[in-house]
């Protein structure tokens, strides 16, 4: 494929493996909301992807191609310290877990929606020859 899209698909199920991720801490810490002293968790990724993908164009000193920096990206797990209100030292904020929820489920979508796109238009240029 990579032939055909440069690193576009295999850029596309990166990122949905990601937020795939992503989305199954959310979970996590929503089904954590009643343990005592649980840390809420979220994953990242975007900005590192980015600096990586970067580097690798501008030809950093390692000398790795994009297709490598892509498939050589993991995410970073956080845990968040902040102080809980609640007397149990849980912290999760349903409010904000269930907004990453639908968030991530709205960005995992979207890049579905694009690699479906992708797929379709060199459906359509095959069918053409």
């Amino acid at each position: 494929m990579s032939i055909f899209y440069g690193n576009g698909i295999a850029l596309t199920e990166k990122t949905l493996d990601l937020l795939w991720g992503r989305q199954n801490l959310t979970v996590n810490n929503i089904a954590n909301v009643d343990t005592p002293n649980y840390k809420s968790k979220y994953l990242t990724f975007e900005n590192e992807l980015l600096h990586h993908i970067t580097m690798a164009e501008k030809g950093s000193q390692k000398k790795i191609k994009v297709s490598e920096a892509i498939r050589m990206q993991r995410p970073r797990i956080h845990s968040t310290r902040n102080e809980s209100s609640r007397l149990d030292g849980n912290n999760v904020d349903m409010d904000q877990e269930q907004v990453e929820l639908v968030k991530t489920t709205y960005a995992y979508q979207f890049m579905v929606n694009s690699i479906n796109n992708d797929l379709k238009r060199l459906s359509t240029a095959v069918k053409n020859f």
